[in-house]
C-alpha cells in the first residue's frame, strides 16, 4: 500500500463517524456537496484528523480543500513539513 493509500484508509476511517448518509468514499468526495456537512461538522472533522496524523490545518488551507483526495495530498504534504 503507498503512503497515499495509507493516509486515504486513515482519513476515510475519520470520516465515517461524521458520514451519516452513508456516502461511498472517494478522491472526489465533496464534503459540503455530497457528504453535506455544516460547519460545525467540518470543524469537528479537521479537530479529529488533526490529532490523528498531528498536524495543523489552517483556515486557509481549509477553505481550498473541497474534495476528499485534496484533503488526503494536503495532510500528506504537511506531514513531509
Amino acid at each position: 500500500m503507498t503512503d497515499r493509500a495509507q493516509t486515504f484508509a486513515r482519513v476515510a476511517e475519520q470520516i465515517e463517524p461524521f458520514n451519516k448518509k452513508g456516502v461511498d468514499v472517494t478522491d472526489a468526495t465533496t464534503f459540503q456537496g455530497d457528504l453535506e456537512w455544516d460547519s460545525l461538522t467540518v470543524m469537528d472533522f479537521v479537530a479529529a484528523v488533526e490529532d490523528t496524523f498531528d498536524i495543523t490545518i489552517t483556515m486557509n488551507m481549509q477553505a481550498e480543500i473541497e474534495t476528499v483526495g485534496q484533503l488526503v495530498d494536503a495532510v500528506d504534504k504537511l506531514q513531509q513539513g
